[in-house]
């Protein structure tokens, strides 16, 4: 599915970028596309096309790159789940508005973002007779679906950043401004509650993977539960219960199918991210990846950050359990044996069946598992409790998870939480602490914590962090909930507002 109209799109993400960023022209010195716009968008084919180069956008969170950029870090490490040795985004104190890394996510997101508008531009204007009506929908619903998970991932990283929700089409529009408060969180809701009527419950099996209508109602609920937890509205929790109950067919599975590279898509993932089947013979595997034309991997870190083998590479070296996570996840609790090695140090999840290709860039053919079915019901738990709604409820789904998790083996732990428990502070808690063994070294713990902070949950602070191997860790709130936007967009645009004290 390696495309020239990917690189044609490339382009047009960077002329949107430098759109919003006060008109650098410098950055249009590109290469012209080999194939033009206005011969393009002509057959389903085409849109089809298009809407890949779209979905390979998510690689720049995801993947690895062939020069060894791994932006998973940026959201991976920042938790209290796994530790390495003194990384930036360990320590926290070494973080600056020139962190390369932050620079690529800002970047790149505007690219994916640019070309999600660009379908979505072409689709609205699309002659009869190219696509059906269903063809024409589903696509509709995928790009606005990726225009607003990159939203969400924005707001969740950077707290701040410019909506992008049309194609730029002139060099004379304005710099784009930063938003406030939860705006791009309301950017991604409005995305998702449009995308969902729009897409299928399921796809035939040669395209397995794209987004479902699950998908959108999934991220959806998890987006306004994000919110409810910043602004404490209620009607945010209870709209994100209405979202989550709409998701149809979705189940538990074993516990460990969903990190084994042979059970991909299954009933439990809501939204997975493809990997790296790119690389086999042409007309195999999932063609749901190949950005801009580069080897790009998927998640080449579950092998180099996680297995390790080249202690340096991509700036981390092998990513550990932190001790708080050893601890929590009990010698008793079967998903210990699926989430650790038996030494109880190193992460085993997405290595024990997996398949890899390459040496110290080892890319991955397992997929990122970016939301599953676990993930919903405890936070359908979370919004039901902080919603005032029934206890007994709330607990019920958590003791799912927990039922799942004896099923590895059969046996009696963990046990079922007290059903008659009516305590929020002691449910809420609950909640908190399966989140933290459940979706372990998956990359939500950094996501949850600080909101949880921002909420008053909980307390972040050096004290918080201190089972890691790092050391001089400076964790400062609220600074150091969202990272700091890159020098390079300020400077390009005067119209972004920095992040404070950076």
């Amino acid at each position: 599915m390696k495309s020239k109209y990917i690189k044609y799109l490339l382009a047009t993400g960077l002329i949107t970028l430098a759109t919003y960023s006060s008109c650098n022209k410098d950055v249009l010195n590109i290469d012209a596309p080999l194939v033009t716009e206005g011969a393009f968008f002509n057959t389903a084919a085409e849109f089809k096309t298009a809407v890949v180069g779209t979905y390979a956008g998510l690689s720049d969170y995801y993947g690895t790159s062939s020069g060894g950029n791994a932006n998973v870090q940026v959201f991976f490490l920042p938790g209290d789940d796994l530790t390495v040795s003194n990384n930036d985004f360990e320590l926290f104190s070494g973080i600056s508005t020139s962190n390369g890394r932050l620079s690529s996510l800002f970047g790149r997101s505007y690219v994916t973002i640019s070309r999600a508008n660009k379908v979505l531009t072409k689709l609205s204007t699309v002659r009869d007779g190219i696509l059906t009506t269903a063809e024409k929908n589903n696509m509709q619903g995928e790009m606005l679906f990726v225009r607003g998970f990159v939203h969400y991932m924005l707001w969740n990283i950077f707290g701040t950043a410019p909506i992008l929700n049309k194609e730029i089409t002139s060099l004379n529009e304005p710099g784009l401004s930063s938003t406030t408060g939860t705006q791009l969180l309301d950017q991604a809701i409005a995305d998702f509650t449009a995308a969902a009527p729009l897409l299928p419950p399921s796809w035939p099996t040669t395209d397995v993977g794209r987004i479902t209508a699950n998908s959108a109602y999934g991220m959806l609920g998890k987006t306004l539960v994000f919110k409810g937890s910043i602004t404490k509205v209620v009607s945010d929790f209870t709209a994100a219960i209405a979202a989550f109950d709409k998701i149809a067919g979705a189940e538990l599975v074993p516990f460990g199918d969903n990190f084994d590279y042979l059970k991909e898509n299954n009933k439990e993932s809501i939204f997975e991210f493809q990997a790296g089947l790119h690389r086999k013979a042409e007309g195999e595997g999932n063609p749901w990846l190949a950005n801009d034309e580069t080897d790009i991997g998927s998640a080449g870190f579950y092998t180099t950050m996680f297995q390790g083998g080249c202690a340096d590479y991509m700036g981390g070296g092998r990513y550990y359990a932190t001790e708080k996570l050893k601890t929590a996840l009990a010698p008793e609790d079967p998903r210990r044996a699926l989430t650790l090695s038996e030494d109880g140090t190193r992460i085993q999840k997405y290595l024990f069946s997996n398949k890899t290709e390459g040496g110290c860039d080892a890319l991955s053919y397992n997929n990122y598992r970016i939301l599953r079915y676990a993930d919903v019901l405890l936070l359908k738990a979370e919004a039901i409790v902080k919603s005032g709604g029934s206890p007994a409820a709330a607990i019920g789904l958590i003791n799912q998870v927990r039922s799942r998790a004896r099923a590895i083996t059969g046996s009696a732990f963990p046990a079922d939480l007290n059903a008659a428990e009516t305590n929020t502070t002691t449910i809420k808690q609950w909640i908190r602490d399966e989140r933290f063994v459940e979706l372990a070294a998956e990359g939500q713990r950094w996501f949850d914590i600080k909101r949880w902070q921002q909420e008053g949950e909980i307390t972040l602070d050096n004290a918080f962090f201190s089972s890691r191997n790092a050391t001089q860790i400076d964790f400062k709130a609220p600074k150091n909930l969202y990272f700091p936007i890159p020098t390079s967009e300020t400077t390009r645009n005067p119209n972004i507002t920095p992040n404070p004290n950076y």
